[in-house]
């Protein structure tokens, strides 16, 4: 263990730092013992001094910072230090920089000041993790910020997991931010960081984030699932000791090395299955699994492992369907595991998962360990820099765009594993899951991809928006005058031929703007009035998001300019809007939000924003989500419509909450009031013949609540029905929900989320 010479030098440390004052030392020092006991192994000189030397410049740099909490702030950077060097196995330079993580953004510490005392490296991961200024024009800070971070990675992957570790602490301390931040912080969470953590192979911080997400967006649901795992777990435990028991002694005769635990499910993995299956936590059988790790050298381990397997399958029944081998094939974040689900004692289903040291090794750290193990695999070597180069492949094909899009085109290769498919001439190539064979030609090349008119897979022609299988053989037939189309957008899945289709379509769209600005200007010209003073108000006026779309409509004839005379009269160069004919602005927005004005409120319930009467602002129910009174909600600054309420379950909230948190505002309901909402329930259960129909809704009837629509279909003996509820408050539709689930023949409910 790491550890300063003695206690001498460490009270100089103590000494030197002004902000160890009386109150506050004894904290910060123990925190920074701990993070100099976190590595695994000795610090060299150089590397002492510069931890010694971040931790000082950090802590008198954030002298006056406190966090919401109240605790001095510079216990936030050791934290996601150590973060860094124990659960993630990042070195002294990782240390460095998290400490440093926040200077140059938050105090008056520069990335200069930086450079010249720790050098290039470090400078340039801080400045990776460091805000932009000056975004507030932006469409999506959030996705700017994020952006930089993502383009940072492909120089220095460290970037990223520093800001993992960031994102982390700060989810285990969100409890002293207010509710609407934290479900910001929880999607952004969800949308990037999570799905960064699988494809990096951090699983035990993936799961953490999920849980800690899920504790923040649904804490009923969180709260449930833990208790009822902590009141299964005697029960849970023993049962583990006895089904490993027979397996330890198994594998000792086998003169195997070998250490043997159990372990719950996530609470998300549960929530998940809950949801997704609609099974009561009691019904499902995998809530917990073994792992088995075995200690050999490295040339044993396949071996070893299926020795393992053989010895569990000889003990317990193995479920045939459920093996999954990443040994003999690798996910491509570098997972190496066995994994099988058995039939145990008293008929109970167990997940085994056989690995060795080395593969938990990489399980557990994934990056940061891979580099260890670097020069021990050979072609495997390079799972981490091929997917990096698919980064860098968005990045450059992004490159100009916007940040949302961007972030888009990333996040659909996160989760991703991968098809292998092959060119006439026996290339191989490796697309994401789902991508067809348009994806494919655009892989090739951005031309080949362009001008790609029909397609052949195995000598056999296949539609374009064929989606690729493993050992697929794939020829691209092209033609000079193809052009993209906007709906080849629906067919592909990579960041590559996405961009190139837009760029493609923008570019048509400029040939088709040039003639459309000159019959804008001969019309103008008619008016007497100019085309750059009238252009952009006329774009917006026409309902189009840019003058270039609006241009290539009016060549397309999609835009009747013959209105203007009726709608416009000329006021020197301008065209000034008769105001009769059509409805006075909106308030002018105030930081970013409408202005309040008093708006009807008969028949509206009472909304609260930002800690004010909602009734003084012009809100709407958002119809993607249809909250009802009772429902967690927040709102949303659409702009153009302005506030709209949306459940914190809506599908859309994860995509507006991470990317457009900076027009989120806090939203809670008033007072309970007498007001009606739509509510969808779907039913699935054995189709019982005609009577079916008149006892379901018999029971709702006689619950009081009114049926608004009622739609059902069968197939193979099973129904599902649609019934839409007129309602007044959530708790209607949880009474709803339980009393058709008491009917014998019905097998699930639930609200259409």
């Amino acid at each position: 263990m790491s550890k300063l010479k003695n206690s001498g030098e460490m009270q100089q440390v103590e000494e030197h730092i002004p902000v160890l004052q009386a109150d506050d030392k004894p904290i910060i020092m123990a925190a920074y013992r701990t993070l100099l006991k976190s590595f695994s192994s000795p610090l060299s000189k150089e590397d002492e001094k510069d931890i010694r030397a971040s931790f000082e410049m950090a802590a008198e740099a954030h002298i006056e910072q406190r966090r919401k909490s109240g605790e001095p702030y510079i216990l936030h950077p050791i934290e996601v230090a150590r973060i860094c060097v124990e659960e993630i196995g990042l070195g002294p330079t990782a240390a460095v920089c998290a400490l440093l993580h926040d200077v140059v953004e938050d105090t008056a510490i520069t990335l200069k000041n930086v450079n010249d005392r720790f050098g290039d490296r470090v400078a340039l991961i801080v400045d990776g993790l460091t805000k932009l200024d000056s975004l507030h024009d932006s469409e999506s800070p959030q996705a700017e910020n994020l952006a930089k971070v993502l383009r940072a990675m492909v120089l220095d992957v460290r970037v990223v997991l520093i800001k993992m570790a960031d994102r982390l602490h700060n989810l285990r301390t969100i409890k002293s931010m207010p509710r609407y931040k934290q479900l910001k912080i929880a999607a952004e969470t969800t949308s990037v960081y999570a799905p960064l953590a699988h494809r990096l192979g951090l699983y035990g911080i993936k799961s953490e984030f999920q849980d800690l997400c899920l504790k923040i967006t649904h804490p009923d649901e969180y709260r449930e699932i833990a208790a009822q795992l902590a009141e299964t777990k005697r029960a849970r435990e023993a049962y583990v000791k006895a089904f490993i028991e027979p397996i330890k002694a198994e594998l000792a005769s086998a003169t195997l090395p070998f250490r043997v635990t159990g372990r719950p499910k996530s609470i998300y993995s549960i929530w998940n299955k809950i949801r997704t299956k609609d099974v009561a936590f009691e019904d499902i059988y995998d809530l917990f699994a073994i792992r088995i790790v075995i200690d050999v050298p490295r040339q044993q381990e396949r071996m070893a492992c299926w020795h393992a397997y053989t010895i569990v399958t000889d003990l317990y029944q193995p479920i045939s369907n459920r093996l999954k081998d990443w040994i003999t094939r690798p996910k491509p974040n570098g997972y190496e595991s066995l994994h099988t689900t058995v039939v145990g004692p008293d008929g109970r289903y167990v997940e085994v998962q056989i690995r060795t040291e080395r593969m938990d090794d990489i399980a557990e750290r994934g990056f940061a360990a891979h580099w260890k193990y670097k020069g021990v695999r050979g072609a495997d070597a390079n799972v981490f820099e091929d997917w990096l180069n698919q980064v860098r492949d968005i990045l450059e094909s992004t490159e100009g765009g916007s940040a949302v899009e961007f972030l888009a085109d990333f996040h659909s290769n996160l989760y991703s594993d991968g098809v292998h498919v092959y060119t006439p001439k026996g290339e191989m190539r490796l697309l994401p899951d789902g991508a067809t064979a348009l994806d494919f030609a655009f892989s090739i090349h951005s031309d080949v991809g362009a001008s790609c008119r029909a397609v052949k897979i195995n000598n056999r022609l296949v539609p374009i928006s064929y989606v690729l299988k493993h050992g697929d053989q794939v020829e691209v037939i092209t033609e000079k005058n193809q052009r993209p189309t906007e709906d080849w957008l629906k067919i592909v899945v990579t960041a590559k031929a996405r961009n190139r289709i837009r760029q493609s379509i923008r570019d048509e769209k400029r040939i088709q703007a040039d003639y459309g600005r000159e019959i804008l200007e001969r019309k103008l010209h008619g008016l007497r009035v100019g085309f750059d003073e009238n252009a952009d108000m006329l774009s917006r006026w026409f309902g189009f998001p840019s003058r270039l779309e609006f241009l290539s409509a009016i060549q397309r004839e999609q835009v009747d300019l013959t209105v203007l005379n009726k709608h416009f009269r000329a006021d020197g160069l301008r065209l000034i809007e008769i105001e009769e004919d059509r409805p006075g602005p909106a308030p002018a927005p105030i930081n970013g939000h409408h202005q309040p004005k008093p708006v009807d409120k008969d028949n509206k319930p009472e909304i609260i924003i930002n800690g004010e009467p909602g009734h003084y602002y012009p809100f709407t129910f958002a119809s993607c989500c249809n909250p009802v009174q009772g429902d967690p909600i927040f709102a949303y600054n659409s702009l153009k419509e302005g506030l709209k309420i949306h459940r914190i379950a809506c599908p859309n909230a994860e995509n507006l909450l991470s990317h457009y948190g900076h027009r989120v505002m806090q939203a809670d309901w008033g007072k309970t009031v007498k007001s009606s909402f739509i509510a969808t329930v779907v039913v699935n259960g054995i189709d019982i013949g005609p009577g079916a129909i008149q006892r379901l809704t018999d029971r709702i009837a006689n619950l009081g609540i009114s049926i608004r629509s009622f739609s059902i279909s069968g197939d193979a003996g099973y129904f599902e029905g649609r019934i839409s509820l007129i309602i007044s408050h959530t708790d209607q539709i949880a009474i709803v929900i339980r009393h058709l689930k008491d009917l014998e023949w019905v097998s699930s409910v639930s609200r259409v989320e």
